[in-house]
């Protein structure tokens, strides 16, 4: 009996290690999830911002003559 509580505790002592482990690493992922996001909507208004200017600059050019 006594060894089976043992075995036992070991047992919740390696799920709650990995318990801490596995929220560590989650916080961490979000952390990253979230410096993505941010990256993505900056390249996609630089994007848009590059877009209005060659679509300007396309307004610009003259018309070619056949």
């Amino acid at each position: 009996m006594v060894n089976e509580l043992n075995a036992l505790e070991s047992k919740i002592a390696q799920v709650a290690a990995l318990c801490r482990t596995l929220r560590m690493e989650n916080g961490d992922l979000r952390q990253k999830l979230s410096a993505a996001e941010s990256e993505k909507a900056d390249l996609s208004k630089r994007m848009s911002e590059a877009r209005e200017r060659l679509e300007q600059l396309a307004g610009q050019l003259p018309e070619a003559k056949a």
